[in-house]
């Protein structure tokens, strides 16, 4: 078989001018939570149109702030997809409250609106509705669903900043918006996140926590509160302000390499991303179904050995372990859509250092191996 370039699932397009601005930190001398991180959120608040924008250490951070600031404790119930990255479930256990699962839509991957109510008790305090792999949720129906019922909601963004509901973008609607620098994010810091808000003392309580509960008062540093080491540095706020300056170029680019899958993979036998009328997408993922016939494991193992990283997609958090022991509830029952994303799901690779050549190498070979 022809040795070729193995395709990794994601590189982070870390260009010299970003290695420049994070050379300007470490040679200044200030390298902790300073101006680039004050920078980053005066910048991303202005495209994103909120009033407030706070960094942190890392994309599950900002949803722990988040329900802490929101009163969220033991006893309480908060409304989660059963589909997502782990953190979104992790985070509702770690204030002490329960994390109530829902399923997803078949097509779009994100919490079934629909399915929403039936799970509201009095209990219930807060909804996260994710927008998953970058699409936007139904933040309309979401928003009219907690207005009825007096919820809050904690936009999990942590894949989707810049992705949008009609002329909204995702992280924006709710009460508090969260997004994520990772590095399989468009823009990334290595680790990091940003919390958003219009609410002034929202935003001030969660300042307040992520740096040791310090409120500066006649500039005098003082302890208000017992909060957390969850600043986010200089360093990395240099990192991804230097790649912010791209980000529309980046979007961009990203939606021309989807489309280069649709065109490569629309008469195969996988189930494609499904985009709403309304909707834009970020593709942080380009994640697609094999067929019912077709181990997804073992098809991971043969794109690896032909050069191709792939792996799945997001969890189905109910069938995870941890969930199976304390709830044992049947997710594939349950949580049908969830569960088959979880076992059927495959996420391609798609970020800026790929060409459109790869992109096509990448479904030429998939479809060979499906078809053999």
């Amino acid at each position: 078989m022809e040795t070729k370039t193995f395709i990794p699932l994601m590189i982070p397009d870390i260009r010299q001018e970003d290695i420049d601005s994070v050379t300007e930190v470490l040679q200044s001398g200030m390298l902790i939570q300073g101006k680039k991180v004050e920078a980053l959120e005066q910048q991303i608040a202005a495209y994103l149109g909120v009033k407030h924008a706070i960094a942190v250490s890392n994309g599950t951070a900002t949803l722990h702030l988040a329900l802490l600031v929101s009163g969220i404790g033991p006893g309480d119930e908060v409304i989660v997809p059963a589909l997502s990255y782990i953190a979104t479930a992790n985070v509702v256990e770690l204030v002490g409250a329960t994390p109530v699962f829902v399923d997803v839509e078949a097509g779009s991957f994100n919490i079934d609106p629909q399915l929403i109510e039936q799970q509201i008790t009095s209990k219930t305090k807060a909804i996260i509705p994710v927008h998953e792999f970058g699409l936007a949720c139904n933040m309309i129906e979401i928003n009219r669903i907690a207005q009825k019922y007096g919820l809050v909601i904690i936009e999990d963004a942590a894949c989707a900043l810049g992705a949008k509901q009609a002329a909204v973008f995702a992280g924006t609607s709710g009460h508090i918006g969260s997004f994520s620098f990772h590095p399989r994010k468009a823009i990334t810091s290595g680790e990091g996140g940003l919390i958003v808000t219009n609410d002034y003392e929202t935003a001030r309580q969660l300042r307040i926590l992520r740096n040791h509960g310090i409120e500066y008062q006649d500039g005098k540093m003082n302890f208000v509160s017992a909060g957390f080491n969850y600043r986010m540095t200089d360093i990395q706020a240099a990192l991804v302000l230097s790649q912010f300056q791209r980000f529309n170029d980046i979007l961009s680019y990203k939606q021309t390499l989807a489309e280069v899958y649709f065109s490569a993979l629309q008469q195969s036998e996988l189930r494609l991303p499904h985009v709403p009328e309304g909707h834009t997408h970020t593709w942080q993922s380009f994640h697609v179904l094999v067929p019912e016939n077709t181990s997804r494991d073992a098809l991971i193992g043969i794109l690896k050995e032909h050069g191709i990283g792939v792996n799945l997609g997001a969890q189905c958090m109910p069938n995870e372990t941890f969930y199976q022991e304390k709830y044992g509830l049947n997710s594939e029952k349950l949580f049908p859509n969830a569960f088959k994303a979880n076992q059927k799901g495959l996420v391609l690779p798609l970020y800026e250092r790929l060409n459109e050549s790869d992109v096509q190498r990448i479904c030429d070979t998939l479809k060979q191996v499906l078809h053999a």
